[in-house]
């Protein structure tokens, strides 16, 4: 069975989630946390799809306010241990993409520390897009090498993905969402999106299997 080598989701629907569950805030993003992420790189392992990245906060989060960003990343402070343990045990190597520079700073240790730890580890490649914005991407990696005639090649190579393939397809969840919101805009050129009104902590291995099933009709609809 083909499948692709690397799937995006853009995790929305969180706290829509909690809310209709009759649950606090972050309990959503707890669950997906805890819950749908790893069961999708479970699922993911048990398919052989060596790349998979999940889009946790945004640049734009931010303008969320300060209460709302600590109780996040102090979630993330809480959780994060724990599920690196899990991953590490299943040989996981850990990948993030995004601006580290503005995190606090003992969450930045917490992400470089997971990716040496698990430098080696080939069972799949798990990236956490965080504090990761598309326009934010492209600045930061034009910002580096703006002293010469710039190619595509070059804006490629200095990107948070350059030691990646680029998505063969990617997942929204949320309701009534058809846009990338500024995710991976030169990543996706040839990417195929699949949008589903899922709530992210919804989304199963089996609804995981749906997506892949359309992916695969369209690869072979354009004779890949």
């Amino acid at each position: 069975m083909v499948v692709p080598t690397h799937i995006a989701i853009i995790c929305d629907g969180n706290r829509r989630w909690a809310k209709r569950q009759g649950k606090p805030e972050f309990a959503g993003h707890r669950y997906a946390l805890e819950k749908t992420t790893e069961s999708l790189v479970d699922h993911c392992i048990k398919l052989k799809i060596p790349y998979i990245t999940f889009w946790f906060f945004s640049t734009e989060n931010w303008n969320r306010g300060k209460l709302w960003t600590k109780k996040f990343f102090d979630l993330f402070r809480l959780l994060l241990p724990k599920t690196r343990n899990h991953y590490l045990k299943k040989g996981v190597r850990f990948n993030h993409i995004g601006d580290l520079s503005t995190l606090p700073v003992d969450i930045q240790k917490t992400f470089l520390d997971w990716e040496q730890e698990s430098k080696d580890k080939k069972q799949i490649t798990v990236t956490i897009a965080f504090n990761y914005g598309g326009q934010d991407e492209l600045v930061r990696a034009v910002n580096k090498i703006k002293s010469r005639p710039i190619t595509a090649k070059d804006i490629s190579q200095n990107l948070d993905t350059k030691n990646m393939p680029d998505p063969d397809l990617l997942i929204r969840t949320g309701e009534n969402n058809t846009r990338l919101s500024g995710f991976m805009p030169w990543q996706l050129a040839y990417t195929q999106l699949y949008f589903t009104n899922t709530l992210y902590p919804d989304l199963t291995p089996k609804r995981l299997d749906t997506a892949i099933a359309w992916w695969r009709k369209q690869t072979v609809n354009l004779g890949k």
